[in-house]
């Protein structure tokens, strides 16, 4: 019985920057892999980071540079914070996650099993 609950959202000017938190229940041990998706309107979700559970990342190209993920094992929660936003990085965001050692394909949607309800992000030129 995972949750994963989102927060953060909200609507910010471009070039502004937010700090989106997930936290989760259910998992063990900090074993997990987490990842922030996004999708807007018309398009399909996609990827913009994860961390596996050495800590290991992978950012979409789109995001690298500007956004960074990190969790807090202690606290079963996930962060992402994200600078310099644009008005392309409109979308809703979700937090997702697994109970797994690693993953070959830590971007892709069906790695996950578990996922939140979003939050809503709009940047404003």
């Amino acid at each position: 019985q995972v949750q994963l609950v989102e927060s953060g959202g909200g609507s910010v000017q471009a070039g502004g920057s937010l700090r989106l938190s997930c936290a989760a229940s259910g998992y063990f041990y900090g074993r997990y892999s987490m990842a922030w998706f996004r999708q807007a309107p018309g398009k399909e979700r996609e990827g913009v980071a994860s961390i596996d559970p050495t800590g290991s990342t992978a950012y979409a190209g789109s995001v690298k540079g500007r956004f960074t993920i990190a969790k807090d094992n202690a606290k079963n929660t996930l962060h992402l914070q994200m600078n310099s936003l644009k008005p392309e990085d409109t979308a809703m965001y979700y937090c997702a996650a697994v109970y797994a050692v690693n993953t070959a394909t830590p971007l892709m949607r069906n790695e996950y099993k578990y996922w939140g309800r979003g939050t809503q992000v709009t940047v404003s030129s």
